[in-house]
């Protein structure tokens, strides 16, 4: 394979792989980690 197919092929597949994640990246609803974090008593 020449030089210039091999990197066709690449940018084919980087644009496949975030295609992919943009359209799955929207099927869950996100929601705000509502969680107590201890601090060390200095940081307050």
């Amino acid at each position: 394979m020449g030089r210039k197919r091999i990197l066709t092929v690449l940018a084919v597949l980087i644009v496949a792989v975030l295609a992919f994640a943009w359209i799955d990246g929207g099927r869950e609803q996100q929601r705000m980690i509502e969680q107590p974090v201890p601090l060390p008593e200095g940081a307050r």
